[in-house]
């Protein structure tokens, strides 16, 4: 197993991921494109890149996980970027939530080149990230999952293999597809339990340990009520996850009504000025709605 580990992208996720690595004695190269943000991680002993391609050459296994799927794209076939140092025995894998299509186009480019691809988007914001807790939901061959498998149970719990290049993507759009409707349902149920006057706190851990109980009301229910809008996963990211689902469904000739609403309710919050605020900042929106004070 290679010790020397290329991570790409060091945002909120991204950054906990990679500090993971170094602290499992992994060696790291990073890049980032505001260079600042890895200033934490080359404190810890990362040793910092000028371009991806420059970090990929230095190690063979690299992780990405960046912003949108234009990103996906500069990284890895752009000026500088991530295929210029693919070669045989190189591992790539993005952990980026991104275009299915995309990521089936980036492996086919890079397989000509001898290297192989996975994609593993990620699920559990930042707390998972923190904490190693994420699920990884992995669309690759069976011999570069179980090479990758001992980096993963770094940075997550729920690991899974769901079939060659663009099944992790497409799983990771199912979920998003969940997770829409029950920040919907969460925080139009906050609102609802206010404007009733009930005690937030209570109402969160009586309905949380009955049917409704999830992983949105465990974990940003509780930031709600603190008045913590940080995010943990952005509203502009999210409006792009959802995007994309609704675009791979119409290829489909799905019609997905819940999710199309969700967004255009998050599109309206991100107009508002929130767009680099956590998703549970919905709350406020439809507080605003109901004429009822922010607080």
């Amino acid at each position: 197993m290679d010790r020397k580990i290329a991570f790409i992208g060091l945002g909120v996720m991204g950054k906990s991921m990679a500090s993971r690595l170094i602290d499992a004695g992994y060696e790291l190269y990073v890049y980032n494109r505001t260079k600042s943000k890895g200033n934490d991680l080359v404190a810890k002993g990362a040793i910092w890149c000028d371009t991806p391609r420059e970090a990929a050459m230095k190690a063979s296994v690299i992780f990405t996980i960046v912003g949108y799927p234009k990103d996906v794209e500069n990284v890895y076939l752009g000026k500088d970027g991530l295929i210029e140092a693919a070669e045989k025995g190189k591992i790539f894998c993005d952990m980026t939530t991104t275009k299915p299509s995309l990521e089936v186009m980036i492996a086919e480019r890079l397989a000509e080149k001898g290297a192989a691809f996975a994609d593993a988007p990620v699920s559990g914001g930042d707390r998972g990230a923190r904490e190693g807790t994420l699920s990884i939901m992995c669309g690759t061959d069976d011999e570069t999952f179980r090479s990758l498998l001992p980096y993963f149970s770094v940075l997550g719990k729920n690991i899974v293999h769901l079939g060659p290049a663009g099944s992790g993507q497409h799983t990771k759009m199912a979920n998003q597809i969940v997770i829409a409707g029950t920040m919907a349902g969460v925080s139009e149920a906050l609102v609802y339990g206010a404007r009733a006057g009930l005690d937030p706190e209570k109402l969160v851990a009586t309905i949380g340990k009955g049917a409704a109980g999830c992983w949105t009301l465990d974990n940003l229910a509780p930031r709600v009520i603190k008045g913590d809008y940080a995010p943990g996963f952005m509203v502009d990211h999210f409006i792009k996850d959802m995007s994309i689902a609704l675009s791979e469904a119409d290829s489909m000739g799905l019609s997905l009504p819940s999710l199309a609403l969700t967004r255009e309710l998050y599109k309206a919050v991100s107009a508002e000025g929130h767009g680099q605020d956590g998703t549970q900042v919905l709350v406020k929106a439809l507080r605003r709605l109901s004429g009822m004070n922010e607080d």
